[in-house]
């Protein structure tokens, strides 16, 4: 056949012109584990691997040995290599909102606290949890991981964080809202320096119940802190439920966006999404299967890319510039088993947010 070229050259040159103009991703998947608590150490990460994790989010108390004492970082390492398993922040939300939360009085911090602790009253709480996030802090940079998903509690007060607009901000002890801010710049200080410190983001994920709800909240505490650096967003679209729009949201706190969870949610017709409700499959937000919900993934992530997330993330942990950093996941549903909803989220991270992505424009190579 005079004038072609054998089949294998053929397919050579079309595999090295395709390799010209493919991108890896950006993205990986991983897995935030604070919701399988009730494994070990080992399991979650056997788990993680198993689904078709790149990296995991350990939870503080995944790292917790029986007598209450953070595991060695050594230990840590290890056990991540045994499974090739990238560390992709640690989940101290329980933690660090106990540490927020203490001051208020509310009987919600006994689960997450000793039961010889709590008996020592809101004094005693918020002691032993600034001194366990410190540990944590330090175990984290031991263990070379500086981004710490999280969320601040609610330091100015219940009444306040509820977001309902009581007639008493001004009272005869003070403007609560202005007081609660300047608290919270109090009370935070010695974790901040901390975390300044070892050079830790402490990424505050938004949503009610914490000491911030929205992107004008977290700004304030950004403000009233001076700036401090340590203060970022770990982005949830899942809970941009409440008349703040997922774009508009990270919009506005987008160069503070350091961590990136995928969750999905939606809205049930006719029913009250602040009603006092205990059954969750009652209440009128519910956390669904990633694609299930009412969320534009794909665009969520587009954004994320669009506020910078990637570059940050690689930055703060030092990461080669080409590096894929996490698309997190997590085990929330009202219906369905936990282990069987983050092995869903993982396989729907891998096979639609963690395409390749453009490096020029489509009309680049137009008329050549």
């Amino acid at each position: 056949m005079f004038g072609t070229k054998p089949v294998s050259l053929l397919g050579a040159k079309r595999s090295a012109l395709r390799s010209q103009h493919m991108s890896k991703s950006l993205f990986h998947p991983s897995l935030e584990c604070v919701q399988h608590g009730g494994k070990s150490l080992d399991e979650v990460l056997a788990y993680a691997k198993r689904i078709g994790c790149v990296g995991v989010q350990l939870s503080n108390f995944h790292l917790l040995n029986a007598d209450g004492e953070f595991i060695k970082a050594d230990a840590v390492k290890s056990a991540l290599e045994q499974y090739e398993l990238r560390l992709d922040g640690i989940s101290a939300h329980c933690l660090f909102w106990v540490h927020g939360a203490a001051g208020t009085g509310t009987p919600s911090v006994s689960k997450f606290v000793p039961a010889d602790i709590y008996t020592k009253g809101n004094a005693g709480v918020e002691t032993w949890a600034e001194i366990k996030c410190i540990e944590l802090m330090e175990l984290s940079n031991d263990l070379e991981n500086f981004v710490i998903p999280m969320f601040w509690g609610p330091y100015q007060g219940l009444e306040v964080v509820s977001g309902y607009p009581w007639g008493m901000w001004d009272l005869p002890v003070g403007n609560l809202v202005q007081q609660g801010f300047e608290r919270f710049a109090e009370k935070t200080g010695k974790l901040r320096g901390h975390a300044g410190d070892c050079g830790l983001s402490l990424a505050h994920e938004l949503h009610r119940g914490t000491a911030a709800t929205c992107a004008e909240d977290f700004l304030k505490l950004v403000n009233v802190c001076d700036g401090d650096g340590c203060l970022d967003v770990n982005a949830d679209p899942s809970h941009c439920w409440d008349g703040e729009d997922v774009e508009t949201r990270f919009t506005k706190v987008g160069k503070h966006v350091i961590g990136c969870h995928v969750k999905d949610m939606q809205r049930i017709p006719g029913r009250s999404m602040l009603s006092m409700e205990d059954d969750w499959k009652k209440r009128g937000m519910q956390f669904t299967k990633l694609g299930e919900g009412e969320l534009n993934l794909h665009r969520y992530v587009q954004l994320m890319i669009d506020v910078g997330y990637p570059q940050r993330f690689r930055e703060l942990q030092g990461l080669e510039k080409d590096a894929t950093v996490p698309l997190v996941g997590e085990a929330e549903s009202a219906y369905y088993d936990l282990d069987e909803v983050s092995e869903h989220a993982t396989n729907f991270i891998a096979q639609n947010l963690c395409s390749a992505f453009a490096t020029q424009s489509f009309e680049k190579d137009m008329g050549k």
